[in-house]
Order: C-alpha cells, then sequence, then structure tokens
C-alpha cells in the first residue's frame, strides 16, 4: 500500500532521485530519534550542477524555484535511502533554502516557495514547516540553490 509521500510523488509525476552522494566528509542524512537533519542539498542532473550561478544574473527566478523543488526531491530520497522509505516522513519541521543572489535580489522567499510547496504537496499541512530564505553570495559546486530540512519520522 502507497504512504502518503509516495502517493503525493505519483500524482505529481514525480519520481525520487537517486540517494546523493557526498561531494565532501559528510552524510547526506542524519536520523537522531524521530528526527532525520538533512544536509544542504543541490539540484544535481547526471551528476552535475542542473543550473550554475546566482539567481538573477545567471539563473531567473522561475529556473531558481525548480532547483529549489528539485533540491527537495534530492534530500527527500537520502531520507528514504535512511529510514528506509520517504513515507516514514511524519512532519517537515524546519527547511532552510540558501539562495546565491545577485547583488539587490531580494526575492529570496519566493525561491523557497519551490521547496516548501511540494513539501505541501506531497505531505499536506504537515510538510509546512518553519522555514528560512537566506540570499548569499555563493554556494558550493556553484549552485544557485541549497535546501536542507529537518523532518519528523516514524
Amino acid at each position: 500500500m502507497e504512504g502518503r509521500a509516495t502517493e503525493g510523488l505519483r500524482k505529481l509525476g514525480l519520481a525520487l532521485p537517486s540517494p546523493p552522494v557526498p561531494q565532501g566528509s559528510y552524510a547526506p542524512a542524519v536520523r537522531v530519534g524521530d528526527q532525520v537533519f538533512v544536509s544542504g542539498q543541490g539540484a544535481m542532473r547526471d551528476g552535475k550542477p542542473l543550473y550554475r550561478g546566482r539567481v538573477e544574473a545567471d539563473v531567473s527566478l522561475a529556473q531558481a524555484q525548480e532547483a529549489a523543488r528539485l533540491a527537495t526531491l534530492q534530500g527527500l530520497s537520502a531520507v528514504g535511502a535512511l529510514v528506509g522509505s520517504v513515507d516514514k516522513i511524519r512532519r517537515a519541521l524546519r527547511v532552510a533554502v540558501y539562495v546565491a543572489s545577485s547583488p539587490g535580489f531580494t526575492r529570496q522567499h519566493e525561491v523557497g516557495n519551490g521547496a516548501t510547496e511540494l513539501l505541501l504537496a506531497l505531505l499536506g499541512e504537515e510538510g509546512r514547516p518553519a522555514r528560512v530564505s537566506l540570499g548569499v553570495t555563493s554556494l558550493p559546486l556553484d549552485f544557485p540553490v541549497e535546501v536542507e530540512m529537518l523532518l519528523l519520522v516514524e
């Protein structure tokens, strides 16, 4: 029987990517009791960043929102690999969205919606986390967006 997250992915026509491979000395996700901390994830395709550069100068707002959504899927894949299934996710507690921003760009919160709207679509109101969207000068691998999460699991 499908769980809530798997059913949501199916309805959206989405599939989880392969679990992320760390690009350094860290774990993609760490479980402590009923909480999973997901390391910062960027949108990858074929092992390379999907987009590169700063939002507004190099990457459009729509592309940044897509990157946030795909980075969230990447993080969910890490959780599924760690706990056995994304259907064990009970609640999104906190999401941090880091946006490599061009000078003067102030729509980081709209980029963050790419991550949290996906969680809402998959988990209903349990997918509505506390969230921060921050503008930064650069991110690893020249990602325009990086997403980290704290999730409650069974």
